[in-house]
């Protein structure tokens, strides 16, 4: 491994490159001309102070600074915990964006419960439905088993800019670059019942993600750009994986002294 590799993934490494990232974000959020568009319905949720879960595609993160005006202490973002993760979640913290690190190992369960304990004290998820390996622009169960469980609405959001590159990664990650435009384009919230069996979870599945699809194609068409395809692949729909039953050494697990999310009785 080269010297150059070997620094960035070291702590020293790792931080630095957050600090750059985080600084090249906060200039094309300075230097950007942001129109945005909100439904009524999703205005009067978010100004209302009523928790959510805010869901974007993986490959539309960047453009979420400027989505978001509230403080950025009330969104909490759901980043993995592998070593791609950490530096996002070190980038987003100094941007002043709280992080909540969710497992993939364990059947989603640990990410389940952490989402849900910041959504009790009355924070927003963000969450990208497609992260973080794919497929891109389709939606995994995930965030809609969260909303049902903490009892709170789903609010789809997606974004564009001009000048920007699309990269050749994954989720056609799009770079934004300064001095340019956005459009930002909030979706109505989904609501989504208590009480929902696995049929009509999996439906509210595939109507998230043809609204996230939707909204993206609009934002990228108001600013000419051509619109990104989603992956021909389909999303995993299988819902027995987010098992929130205790397991040792898990969050919940007896003697912890802490309990997994249950829909309400």
């Amino acid at each position: 491994m080269s010297l150059a590799k070997r620094f960035a993934r070291s702590e020293s490494g790792r931080r630095l490159l957050a600090r750059a990232i985080a600084g090249y974000i906060r200039l094309v959020h300075a230097t950007t001309r942001w129109r945005r568009e909100m439904p009524e319905p999703t205005r009067a949720l978010l100004e209302g102070g009523r928790p959510c879960v805010i869901a974007f595609w993986h490959g539309r993160m960047l453009p979420m600074r400027g989505a978001w005006t509230a403080d950025p202490a009330r969104l909490h973002v759901l980043i993995s915990g592998h070593r791609d993760g950490r530096l996002i979640s070190t980038a987003l913290e100094r941007l002043g964006f709280p992080s909540v690190s969710g497992s993939s190992r364990r059947g989603g369960a640990m990410a389940l419960r952490a989402m849900g304990r910041e959504l009790a004290q009355g924070a927003c998820i963000g969450i990208t439905p497609d992260g973080p390996k794919g497929p891109r622009m389709r939606v995994k169960p995930g965030a809609v088993k969260a909303a049902q469980l903490s009892g709170v609405p789903i609010v789809p959001v997606s974004a564009s800019a001009r000048p920007a590159r699309v990269l050749g990664s994954w989720d056609r990650f799009l770079l934004l670059l300064p001095f340019g435009r956005a459009r930002v384009i909030w979706g109505e919230p989904l609501e989504v019942p208590r009480r929902a069996g696995e049929a009509e979870l999996l439906a509210l599945a595939e109507e998230l993600e043809a609204r996230l699809i939707a909204l993206t194609e609009r934002a990228d068409r108001a600013l000419g750009r051509r619109p990104v395809a989603p992956d021909p692949q389909p999303a995993p729909r299988d819902l027995s994986p987010l098992s929130l039953a205790p397991r040792a050494g898990d969050p919940g697990a007896a003697g912890d002294g802490s309990a997994p999310l249950a829909p309400a009785d």
